[in-house]
């Protein structure tokens, strides 16, 4: 089975009986709770203090947040737990899914850094409150990150006092490790330092927010700060703080494919039980189109967030692959699942606004998602640079295998000087798109080959017309993007053993996005006419097959019915 379902645990392979456990754990720890309490809380809205008391009993951020030498013996980071830990808290809500978002956030540049004390210090702070927080955006300055007005002033006895402000900063109202990323006021280098939520000098004044979750706006008064509560400073906290976002939003995708798994059973069990005009709704041709498009694109999303997660675990040196398809998990998964979530609103229709719905808080709380850790222009942009390597200049790697092991991802905490990320080489995309002779994956081909010409007809003078044209950066960013989420489908498939008929009833939507994109490079002011040939190419229709179709709705949607719904 594709998708999460806690009433029907899927076992994910774990290497060590503590991983399953913790899922386990919190699964029966929300159904436990129940969706009327949730709900309740969700309206009121309450902080989630009762998953923070849960979170410390459990011991749950110990074991996932901590790499390998730190906490109890045995411990391991592994990417590939925290995937679904993040799914499984997102399938229940965003203010839980974000609680533990951010105290990642928080923790990881403690583990980043080079001060070795301060590590073991919050390994022990973590113990007694596992909330951590992220103290990076600020009012005046919101996503330029080259700006701050926290400060560090040095004082005669060496040590420092802070002061300055931050904004949208989440768990800071109960976190004892916040890493608040600043200047030293009279050399302007970049600093990291941990301060806490409950000393006196600092102030939380407000959540910026009306939710369940604190996003919130603190001030640090001439907080004592000493050698022993900094992490890094220089480059180093520069580095430390982009390889930090690297890491977490990952999360942002497995995060949006909970959320919009919940509201899939929601939606498919509504409407499998409405009669309209003598009519299952589930009969109506245009919602089994709706179903199957839902369907397919949120297991796409799964299958691409999965195999990512082998990328980001295998990462070294050699081997940054991930720094394209982590950006892809975070911007594309995310916004599929809006795509996802319109689509399933369109069959529930005035359902989607009940207040007693899951659905009604996931179409508010999953707006903010793509949002998260950089805007979709911001990840495009990065992304482009990947482009002519990743067409053009493939390189040999050994093959990753599904990565479900006890392995610490020891790279992602020593990912270095965040430099050289248009050299990153990638392996032939097209290897892997042979593999498989589906129609609509050869059609997808023909597209890809259209692209291609676009590119090489464009020349260098590419980059130049994408970075005076955010617009047209979005369009040829797209359609790049599109291609590399479709290789490690096909890759992902293979190892879940997903059936032709379903894969190829995937590929249908991903003909009809590229075409989609195509379109919309055609028509834009800048487009040459060398690259209006070549978008015109990539206008393609997908293979449509009756019996397929039906296949997979019956086979693989429709079977679905009253799965899951959540303890009252």
């Amino acid at each position: 089975m594709l998708l999460l379902n806690p009433k029907n645990y899927q076992e994910r392979n774990y290497p060590d009986e503590r991983s399953r456990e913790i899922m386990l754990k919190t699964i029966e720890w929300f159904e436990n709770k129940g969706h009327k309490k949730m709900k309740e809380d969700f309206l009121t809205p309450e902080f989630t203090y009762d998953f923070a008391d849960f979170i410390k009993r459990e011991k749950i951020f110990e074991t996932l947040f901590l790499p390998e030498g730190y906490g109890d013996k045995g411990q391991y980071y592994s990417t590939y737990r925290m995937f679904e830990f993040s799914e499984i808290c997102g399938f229940y809500g965003s203010a839980y899914w974000y609680m533990y978002h951010v105290s990642t956030l928080g923790l990881d540049p403690v583990f980043l850094g080079d001060n070795e004390a301060l590590k073991h210090r919050a390994v022990e702070v973590l113990k007694g409150n596992p909330l951590c927080a992220f103290g990076l955006s600020e009012k005046e300055h919101g996503a330029d990150i080259y700006s701050s007005d926290m400060k560090l002033y040095r004082q005669a006895d060496g040590t420092y006092l802070a002061k300055g402000s931050k904004y949208y900063i989440g768990n800071a109202n109960e976190a004892s490790t916040i890493t608040v990323f600043g200047k030293i006021a009279d050399t302007d280098e970049y600093v990291f330092f941990v301060v806490d939520s409950k000393h006196e000098k600092f102030e939380c004044i407000k959540n910026v927010i009306h939710a369940q979750n604190f996003v919130a706006e603190f001030a640090l008064h001439d907080y004592p700060i000493t050698d022993a509560d900094i992490s890094s400073r220089g480059p180093k906290a520069w580095d430390d703080m982009l390889n930090t976002i690297n890491i977490c939003k990952f999360n942002i995708g497995s995060g949006a494919i909970g959320i919009v798994t919940h509201s899939f059973y929601e939606a498919l069990n509504h409407a499998s039980k409405r009669n309209l005009y003598g009519k299952y709704v589930t009969e109506f041709p245009h919602v089994k189109q709706l179903f199957v498009d839902s369907f397919c694109r949120l297991g796409a999303m799964k299958l691409f967030g999965l195999r990512a997660t082998d990328y980001m675990r295998a990462a070294s040196a050699d081997d940054k692959r991930y720094l394209l398809y982590n950006p892809i998990m975070k911007m594309k998964v995310a916004i599929q699942g809006e795509v996802v979530h319109e689509l399933l609103w369109d069959i529930i229709a005035a359902k989607g606004f009940e207040k007693d719905t899951y659905f009604s808080q996931a179409v508010f709380e999953l707006k903010g998602f793509p949002k998260l850790e950089g805007t979709r222009h911001v990840n495009m942009a990065l992304i482009a640079k990947l482009i002519p390597n990743y067409m053009f200049n493939p390189k040999e790697y050994p093959e990753i295998p599904r990565l479900t092991g006890n392995e610490n991802d020891d790279y992602l905490f020593n990912q270095g000087p965040t430099r050289g990320y248009a050299k990153i080489q990638f392996h032939d995309f097209r290897k892997t798109y042979a593999t498989k002779e589906l129609p609509n994956i050869e059609i997808f081909k023909d597209q890809i080959k259209a692209y291609e010409e676009f590119l090489i007809g464009s020349g260098m003078a590419l980059g130049e017309q994408m970075m005076n044209d955010f617009a047209f950066l979005l369009g040829v960013g797209e359609i790049f993007t599109l291609i590399a989420y479709g290789q490690l489908i096909i890759e992902s498939a293979a190892m879940e053993n997903i059936d032709d008929d379903l894969l190829d009833q995937m590929f249908d939507f991903m003909v009809r996005d590229f075409s989609a994109y195509g379109v919309d490079l055609l028509g834009m002011p800048t487009t040459t006419e060398v690259q209006q040939s070549a978008c015109q190419k990539m206008i393609k229709r997908p293979f449509a097959n009756a019996a397929r179709f039906e296949k997979v709705l019956k086979d693989h949607v429709y079977s679905l019915v009253d799965t899951y719904a959540m303890t009252e």
